[in-house]
């Protein structure tokens, strides 16, 4: 056993052997085997030779970068220079901004400029030098003069190409050349028509033109001397708006409006004067434009309040009118259709409702449903329910009202010293009254009151035609439905 410290210490601290451990290689299996140096890298001595550097480039060498202390290259003998002064960087002032690359002061010791005598100065204004500089941009007075080469032909004044190249000029008309005509082309025909071996040979055959039958001239139609203007003071003559109003196409101001527009057509010819008379034997027909502009036309039904009267203001009142509007739309109106205020042009309400009166009011854009029921051979119904009282009884009139009095109510009456047609009245309640009536006089009901000693308190319209008030709130409106009718 060897005497080492590490001999010792292993047999003080004998290790077990484990298995699963690799054994320790010793410093020497680790070294790397050294790589063998060629001979020429030895020296004398058999040492490896050191790496001589690259030599330095060499620098002209002057008194003033010598004084300034420019780097020397390396392996000179000589010492580097030092700088003239202590302080080779001079501090600049706060604030001083340091030259500009191109304006900066060359330092000494700086690499001299160099100018070889073979290279050409550039020129003044700047760009290539020798044979691939640009021509000097001169001004108009400076410019060099004009070559003109004799073998190159000159340029015309018109502008174009030269020599055989160039454009015929252009003459005016007073200075055209004369115009050829070769002997081999045949000469145009004074009629139009093709030329040489295209051209007809027919043309001797046909007619000439002045033999030709000639067009009957046309005969212009003088409106004024027209066939409906014969029956203005013809027997039986009406006028046409009249006749169109009886025959239900429309009312008479829809009628005039459709005339002024042109839209009317009596046994196929367009009226457009106003007052034109016809005979009941003539046809007469609307253009699609008029049915469509009547189709488009609404009647709107309103709950009318008292307060209001039915056409236009009077006495501070307010018309009926102003409740047609979005915010008083019924709500379970079921109509389709969508409030717009074109709906409020030219509406109009068709039989009237007193001011102290409500229910029923008819407002419409179409002529022939205000035909329909107020005109002058309507025989729509009309119900009202009427409130009443007799004297001092305001309690169970019905009771003390003579009955040879309400027969007068049902017929016998006269009203503006005509009489009035048949109406059913009859007790609705013990105070109220219910009327019927096919015509619509003004206060019609409460003169007809006033005749047998009844005095109105209420007076309320349920129904015009078939049309009943229903459920339509106090108010409110809503659209006449396409398939109602009255």
């Amino acid at each position: 056993m060897s005497d080492t410290p590490r001999a010792k210490l292993s047999a003080k601290h004998p290790r077990t052997l484990d298995k699963t451990r690799a054994p320790v290689r010793s410093a020497g299996a680790l070294r790397r085997p050294t790589k063998a140096v060629p001979a020429s890298m030895l020296d004398a001595s058999g040492a490896k030779k050191k790496p001589v550097g690259k030599p330095a480039r060499p620098r002209p060498v002057n008194d003033a970068a010598a004084q300034t202390g420019a780097r020397r290259p390396a392996g000179s003998g000589t010492p580097p220079r030092r700088p003239a002064s202590d302080t080779p960087y001079e501090k600049r002032a706060t604030g001083e901004r340091p030259p500009a690359r191109g304006q900066r002061e060359r330092v000494a010791g700086a690499r001299p400029a160099r100018f070889d005598e073979d290279r050409p100065r550039r020129n003044s204004e700047g760009g290539a030098r020798g044979d691939f500089a640009r021509p000097v941009k001169r001004d108009v007075d400076n410019r060099a003069p004009r070559r003109f080469d004799e073998d190159r032909p000159r340029r015309n004044s018109e502008g174009g190409a030269r020599g055989d190249f160039a454009r015929p000029v252009k003459r005016d008309v007073d200075n055209r050349a004369p115009r050829s005509f070769d002997e081999d082309r045949p000469r145009r025909n004074s009629e139009p028509a093709p030329r040489g071996r295209f051209a007809r040979d027919d043309r001797d055959n046909h007619a000439p033109r002045s033999t030709r039958p000639t067009r009957a001239p046309r005969v212009e139609r003088d409106d004024e001397d027209d066939d409906i203007k014969i029956h203005h003071d013809a027997a039986g003559s009406l006028r046409l708006s009249k006749r169109m109003s009886e025959l239900g196409l429309c009312s008479r101001r829809e009628a005039d409006e459709w005339i002024a527009k042109g839209w009317v057509r009596v046994d196929g010819r367009v009226v457009k004067e106003l007052g034109t008379k016809i005979l009941p034997t003539q046809e007469i027909t609307v253009v699609q434009a008029a049915q469509k502009e009547q189709a488009n036309r609404v009647t709107i039904l309103l709950h009318k309040p008292v307060g209001y009267v039915s056409g236009q203001a009077e006495d501070g009142y307010d018309p009926a009118v102003v409740l047609v509007t979005s915010e008083h739309h019924w709500s379970e109106d079921d109509a389709g259709v969508r409030f717009s205020p074109a709906h409020l042009r030219s509406l109009a309400p068709a039989g009237r409702l007193d001011i102290d009166s409500t229910g029923l009011l008819v407002l419409t854009q179409d002529g022939r449903i205000a035909k329909q029921l107020i005109g002058e051979d309507s025989d729509i119904e009309k119900e009202y329910l009427v409130r009443v009282s007799y004297n001092e009884h305001s309690q169970n009139v019905e009771a003390h009202f003579p009955a040879e009095r309400l027969a007068l109510l049902r017929h016998g009456l006269e009203l503006d010293d005509q009489p009035l047609k048949p109406a059913q009245v009859d007790w609705q309640n013990p105070e109220q009254l219910r009327f019927v009536l096919k015509e619509g006089k003004k206060r019609q009901i409460r003169r007809m009151c006033e005749l047998v000693g009844l005095h109105v308190t209420g007076l309320k319209r349920v129904r015009m035609g078939r049309i009943t008030l229903g459920n339509l709130p106090v108010g409110e409106w809503r659209y006449l439905r396409a398939g109602e009718g009255f």
